[in-house]
């Protein structure tokens, strides 16, 4: 056991984790009551604390928290991960299948939504329950990938030829377990016609030290093209232990990127957005994409205007190398591809 201290947060505020990121991962915090408590908030945010997360639940890993600054709420980080009592009203436009994957669901485990590539829900579980998540409402319990449903699986990638890229998912794909992973990925090596791994994955930014050597052992041994997609949307989630992640993952030859979602009162500025694209290209991740909010049931008030995203990327245009610049996309149900935003319209 170590016991580590966080910069930015409160020096009373220490906490023993294990060297197992799976101990880490049983060890998160649960109950609002020890959220407040370990950040020294006001006891007034419990209440609806308490009420959004009997919808969706909480859960933090302790070394995100740690990344928190103490008494501060409206830090960045813990916008994205406490429960509020918005969460539970109903607002016209958001529902619990934004993205319309119900109807591209064609076996247990599977969405198939866009030409030559599928997405495999490889777990349910996440390390983190992002308060915007755009499948907090989805029937996980329906689409497990195991036993025969992931023989099904496997069956339709090997019958659609068209299929070149394989997308791990969830929930999290990391918060699955080496062995599983590295079997699930030497089977899909198995399909000549697929070329390309790719993992998206928010554990390297919140749990770090899930990028273990068993990880790196499988991750680099495939003929597979790798692809990590990060999920990152504040410079404060960078710290040292991500950046040595992040480093480990490019050892294998995977290419890493990052996606962002835009998210008012967390990254909704030109200076927030601008720290967070040199902070990741620093850290050895390109960023990708950068979203519009799904529009799912519960995350209203995380929502920002076409237009408000629009000023805030030329805003990024004047300031950063064009390599900086993520695009700016929204998914929309039932589109072919993700739509990307032009900024002139």
């Amino acid at each position: 056991m170590i016991t580590r201290s966080a910069p930015g947060v409160h020096t009373g505020n220490q906490q023993t984790v294990s060297d197992s990121w799976q101990m880490q991962l049983a060890n998160c915090v649960t109950q609002p009551e020890e959220l407040l408590e370990i950040l020294g908030l006001d006891p007034s945010f419990l209440p609806a604390a308490i009420s959004a997360s009997k919808t969706f639940a909480m859960r933090i890993p302790r070394s995100y928290i740690a990344r928190m600054e103490y008494s501060n709420p409206n830090d960045p980080l813990l916008k994205q991960v406490l429960p509020l009592e918005q969460e539970l009203r109903e607002v016209a436009g958001f529902g619990i299948d934004p993205l319309g994957e119900k109807d591209k669901n064609p076996t247990e485990g599977v969405i198939h939504k866009y030409h030559g590539r599928l997405l495999l829900i490889t777990s349910g579980a996440c390390a983190v329950n992002c308060r915007f998540c755009f499948r907090r409402h989805f029937p996980y319990q329906d689409n497990q990938l195991s036993g025969r449903h992931l023989e099904e699986a496997l069956n339709y990638i090997k019958n659609d030829d068209s299929i070149r890229e394989v997308i791990l998912s969830g929930g999290d794909p990391l918060a699955a377990s080496d062995r599983r992973l590295q079997q699930l990925t030497e089977a899909l090596a198995d399909i000549p016609h697929v070329k390309v791994l790719r993992i998206h994955s928010r554990l390297p930014i919140v749990l770090p030290d899930r990028v273990t050597d068993d990880m790196l052992d499988w991750l680099g041994s495939t003929r597979l093209k790798t692809v990590i997609v990060l999920h990152c949307n504040h410079a404060n989630e960078i710290n040292g232990n991500v950046r040595a992640a992040i480093a480990r993952l490019k050892q294998t030859g995977a290419t890493v990127l990052n996606q962002a979602v835009l998210l008012r009162n967390v990254n909704d500025s030109v200076d927030a957005l601008v720290e967070l694209s040199e902070t990741l290209f620093d850290a050895g991740a390109m960023p990708y994409y950068l979203h519009l909010l799904d529009k799912v049931q519960g995350a209203a008030h995380f929502d920002i205007s076409r237009e408000s995203a629009q000023d805030l990327v030329r805003g990024m245009m004047q300031r950063c190398s064009g390599y900086l610049v993520p695009k700016l996309v929204q998914e929309i149900a039932g589109k072919t591809s993700k739509t990307i935003i032009p900024l002139s319209e």
